[in-house]
């Protein structure tokens, strides 16, 4: 650039008018883009979180199983009727949050599998083999794993209540309760409390269905006044020797 401007300097490049300052001709200089021209990057995910809270107790011969209906994305309710709560065999619930769209792959790759399972075998699985069978499938998944918060509850062989939590790939461990999803951190201190029953001296109660049923609607509706992704309803399954039963209980719709 120095070269060419001495060479336009000799011919006479620059010229001088009256009244105004000397003006170069030469090659411009490129103009300045102005801020709300310039390229914005432009960033995708595949996962969305869509809230939504989990929880299983176990008893001596009967699960609870809940999850609320609110399904949501940020600041807003994308619907209010939306189970978290689905049967996978014959006495065994699967209870999910998180990504909607992850939730539903997750559950139709489970529910194939089973059948699968039924047509070569001609019986279901238990509760046991269908824990193993989510351990796999979350571990094949993960270096892209489904973004779901998994409980998965049932009655073991034997006829007890069985509640398994998982990490997002596939890593379980079996518990006496469990909870997952937004309002996790608001439950699980409150089991702690009640189930465990550390650091009480008054006699600790017997845990029945029906107090296990009255507990999990006590804890939805203490997630619910605190996290704005749990709410409108929760879903609450028993499973016992006699089978599944399904409770419908209203929560608060703000």
């Amino acid at each position: 650039h120095v070269r060419e401007f001495d060479e336009m300097m000799k011919g006479g490049a620059v010229l001088v008018r009256s009244c105004e300052a000397p003006e170069a001709v030469g090659p411009r200089r490129p103009e300045v883009v102005a801020p709300t021209e310039q390229v914005m990057g432009r960033a995708f995910s595949p996962y969305d979180f869509n809230g939504g809270t989990t929880l299983a107790i176990s008893g001596k011969d009967f699960v609870v199983v809940a999850g609320d209906t609110r399904m949501s994305t940020g600041y807003t309710i994308l619907s209010r009727g939306v189970s978290k709560v689905h049967k996978i065999g014959e006495r065994t619930i699967l209870a999910a949050a998180g990504c909607q769209t992850d939730v539903v792959a997750l559950v139709n790759v489970l529910e194939t599998r089973h059948k699968m399972f039924v047509h070569q075998t001609g019986k279901a699985m238990t509760t046991t083999a269908i824990a193993q069978m989510l351990s796999n499938t979350l571990y094949y998944k993960r270096f892209f794993p489904y973004y779901a918060f998994n409980v998965l509850a049932g009655l073991d062989a034997d006829g007890k209540g069985a509640v398994y939590n998982y990490d997002a790939i596939g890593s379980f461990e079996r518990v006496p309760f469990s909870a997952s999803g937004s309002g996790q951190s608001y439950i699980m201190p409150l089991l702690d409390n009640i189930l465990c029953h550390k650091n009480r001296l008054d006699p600790m109660p017997e845990l029945t269905p029906e107090a296990a049923i009255n507990m999990a609607k006590e804890a939805f509706v203490s997630a619910g006044e605190r996290d704005i992704y749990t709410g409108d309803a929760v879903e609450i399954v028993l499973i016992d020797a006699s089978g599944l039963t399904t409770h419908t209980f209203k929560l608060k719709e703000d």
